[in-house]
């Protein structure tokens, strides 16, 4: 097969871009073929082997070890036709026997599958069941001596459509994917009954099971069914080698993988007894919600590249359109052929030369066009320049229909990045009237002046030394000079003096440059009017190399009011930071140093703006022996979320204050929150007695407490866990929040602390903690529970989990308490 060789329409490296696509998007679709020929291929060798099993009478190649469901022998029979029917479908360039063998195969199959299934509708035999073998695999009253299942026979009905579609190319493509989908979930199913232990998942009812074997068959035929044809239909979108295809085949093996090998985990766990049921589908809902979110990031990220594609394909479209309008606006005749010859690409002055409208010269050849022996001429100066690879300028008479006239070409190579030569552009001006020539010249000139003239900013046209050639009528306003005032003089003059050392520096480095492009400045640089003294500007600068002197363009604009705007803007927020800032510390207040209970508390509030979050702490003094501590964290940051964080800890504290259990606390900020729209908050509330040691401890969806005992490693306070504030329903239903007593011993250091210290992009939070009590137990190690302990221990938990401080995007909280002591014992053991 040939493909004949393409070019863009406009200059620009498209087509060549797309053509080094194409060697990938065929390993996709080959590899994708390869699996389909091996999926049938191992298919048609489970039938083989569960038929060899039924022959020589090996029952382990007819039923897998552990399992109870024997593969019947009709099903061995279709499975085999299957596989073979969709292996030879998936080869490709096949013959016509071929493809009558393929359906022969597929009929075969098709036709067993559809009658069992009548024989099941029906409620009786067609004498089809043992009439390879007779069975004597059959273990309850319901089943019918060689028959297959219900489910077994339905999948092999729709892969034999599905087989019978992929070999007739003229139907679309999903008439054989979705049976092919078909077949690979009941087969799935199977396997998912076997894995998880569910016998439900293996038949119909009280009818016969599928076979292990059988289901694992019908996935693989399910798959080949699927892939047979890769390019088209569903399995096209899925195969194509852009990046919506990548992205496909990534969510698709996510969602094949992940939630199966979760559920398997959970059910594990569960016969383990390492953990009930509620906890299992907790755990099987955190583990689809960290998978799915990582996919949800990765979707995004290629949704960036997918946008940013997009935005470099609509910036070629505007260079073609600009380069279009441009070869519009040129006095010369212009156009751009491909390498067979082919004009992809005229303006006007070509239309008016030919008499020939644009659509009647795209896509055809030069003899198409013009007359024979300049065709000719035309076609050799195009091989020649393309043989001598560099730009070709020459005089040249052509003889037109209205006589000889004398021409100036210009011919010169597109090229692609790599430097391979893809289109030729030519540049034609009549010359043989010298006085038109200086006629157009002039008309050309007036539309210039008047372009540039109607630009909205000052334009000012120097050499290359920096003397201003030309200039429009918006200098006036700008610099307080007329343009005629301002031929030739210096540019830099138009700068205060104490900066015209700079500007001109800018200046000869830009044009000492071997190919400068344009650019716009707007840092530092300053216009002076005649009267009103210096002001900020943005000038744009470009530059034209004409025949003996190089041109520079700088485009003019007062940026004084833009200036004023930012500068206000940042003035503004600025202000509004150190309010918020201001704001979310009176709302935090300063908790109290209690002698009796030494504590040490760090906050670092977030980079990002406004600079404030929703994190809190507070120590409550409750009686002589008792102290609540509390640590909430509301999510999200911002103004509103600090006044929410106010709120709370207010109301927290008053209810503190009342002595009620840490579990009808948490109720209580619950009903609060619930009150409050759309707010999600994490807190845990703890007392401490003094005198017995003990901490009664409540937690709503909080990251555990970190208790570090004198004598031996920091752990994981163990408490149940309750859901996040705002989560139940705010007229009293949902879970309810349960509370824990545990003794500690006297001298024990306990770490309260927000997701900002231990969430980090990239890390698992349960490494980050464990980080955290490590860092603990090492920094309090042979310390007393003292507050510079403490205070030394906190600053070495931020440097640890937080190296770069600078630039953390989380509000960061963390609070150290030491319970008391006995007395006469000053460090730790």
């Amino acid at each position: 097969m040939t493909t004949e060789h393409q070019t863009p329409e406009l200059p620009g490296a498209l087509g060549a871009e797309q053509a080094a696509d194409l060697p990938y998007q065929q390993s996709v679709l080959d590899a994708a073929c390869a699996v389909a020929q091996g999926a049938a291929l191992a298919a048609a060798v489970l039938g083989t082997a569960g038929l060899s099993g039924w022959i020589l009478g090996v029952d382990v190649l007819r039923r897998m070890p552990g399992a109870d469901e024997t593969m019947n022998a009709n099903t061995a029979v279709a499975l085999l036709a299957l596989g073979v029917s969709l292996f030879l479908v998936a080869r490709g360039h096949v013959t016509p026997w071929v493809i009558t063998a393929a359906r022969a195969a597929a009929v075969l199959a098709a036709l067993i599958g559809g009658l069992t299934v009548v024989e099941y509708l029906a409620g009786s035999g067609l004498g089809i069941d043992e009439l390879l073998f007779k069975d004597d695999t059959a273990r309850m009253a319901t089943e019918v001596p060689g028959r297959m299942a219900p489910n077994t026979a339905a999948a092999l009905m729709a892969g034999g459509v599905a087989a019978l579609c992929a070999s007739t190319s003229r139907l679309p493509a999903w008439t054989s994917q979705v049976p092919g989908l078909a077949v690979l979930t009941l087969g799935m199913l199977r396997l998912y009954g076997f894995a998880y232990a569910v016998p439900e998942l293996e038949r119909f009812g009280a009818y016969k099971g599928m076979a292990l074997y059988t289901g694992m068959a019908l996935v693989l035929l399910g798959i080949a069914a699927f892939l047979v044809r890769p390019d088209r239909g569903l399995a096209g979108l899925l195969m194509n080698a852009g990046t919506t295809g990548a992205l496909g085949r990534r969510l698709f093996a996510t969602v094949l993988v992940v939630p199966p090998l979760l559920g398997w985990l959970v059910l594990a766990g569960e016969d383990a007894r390492l953990f009930g049921a509620r906890l299992g589908t907790a755990l099987l809902v955190c583990g689809h919600v960290a998978v799915f979110t990582t996919v949800v990031f990765a979707t995004l990220a290629v949704g960036r590249r997918i946008e940013l594609a997009h935005a470099r394909a609509e910036w070629q479209v505007r260079q073609n359109a600009l380069l279009q309008a441009f070869m519009d606006h040129t006095p010369a005749v212009m156009f751009v052929k491909d390498l067979d010859g082919r004009f992809l690409a005229v303006n006007t002055r070509f239309e008016q030369s030919t008499g020939l409208s644009r659509e009647q010269v795209l896509g055809r050849r030069d003899r198409d066009v013009m007359p024979p022996d300049l065709a000719r001429q035309a076609r050799a100066a195009d091989l020649a320049m393309l043989a001598r690879g560099t730009p070709v300028q020459r005089e040249e008479m052509l003889p037109l229909p209205g006589g000889p006239r004398d021409f100036l070409t210009s011919l010169f190579p597109l090229n692609t990045p790599s430097g391979r030569p893809y289109a030729v552009c030519g540049v034609v001006t009549d010359i043989t009237d010298r006085v038109v020539a200086q006629r157009e010249v002039r008309r050309a000139n007036q539309r210039f002046l008047a372009l540039l003239d109607s630009a909205p900013d000052a334009t000012l046209i120097t050499d290359g030394r920096g003397t201003i050639v030309m200039a429009n009528a918006q200098v006036q306003r700008l610099f307080g000079h007329g343009p005629d005032d301002l031929v030739g003089t210096l540019v830099v003059d138009l700068v205060p003096v104490l900066r015209r050392r700079r500007h001109s520096a800018l200046l000869r480095s830009y044009l000492r440059q071997t190919d400068p492009k344009p650019i716009v400045l707007d840092q530092g640089l300053y216009g002076l009017h005649s009267h009103h003294g210096e002001f900020p500007v943005e000038v744009s600068v470009s530059s034209l190399q004409a025949a003996e002197e190089t041109l520079v363009f700088l485009t003019v604009r007062d940026i004084t009011e833009r200036r004023q705007v930012e500068a206000e803007r940042a003035e503004r927020y600025e202000e509004h930071r150190r309010i918020a800032y201001t704001l979310q510390h009176s709302l935090m207040g300063e908790p109290p140093r209690l002698p009796y209970l030494p504590s040490a508390h760090r906050y670092l509030a977030s980079v990002q703006d406004p600079g404030v979050g929703g994190d809190w702490f507070d120590i409550i003094p409750l009686d002589r022996n008792r102290t609540g501590i509390v640590v909430g964290d509301v999510m999200g940051r911002g103004l509103e979320a600090a006044a929410v964080m106010g709120q709370l800890r207010a109301a927290s504290h008053a209810l503190a204050r009342t002595n009620i259990p840490p579990s009808r606390l948490m109720t209580g900020l619950d009903a609060f929150v619930g009150d409050l729209a759309d707010q999600l908050v994490t807190c845990v509330y703890l007392v401490i007695d003094q005198s017995s040691h003990d901490v009664t401890l409540c937690s709503a969806g909080h990251l555990p407490v970190i208790a570090l005992p004198p004598d031996g490693p920091a752990r994981r306070l163990q408490a149940p866990v309750g859901v996040p504030l705002g989560v139940n329903d705010s007229y009293g239903g949902g879970v309810a929040f349960r509370q824990t007593t545990q003794q500690l011993p006297p001298g024990s250091t306990l770490a309260l602390y927000t997701d900002g210290l231990v969430e980090r992009p990239g890390t698992d939070i349960e490494d980050q903690i464990d980080i955290l009590a490590h860092t603990l137990d090492v920094a309090m190690k042979g310390a007393p529970t003292n507050p510079e302990s403490l205070d030394q221990a906190a600053d070495r938990l931020l440097r640890t989990l937080i190296p770069d401080m600078a630039a953390h995007d989380d509000d960061v909280t963390l609070l150290l308490v030491g319970l008391p002591e006995l007395r006469g014992k000053g460090s730790r053991a």
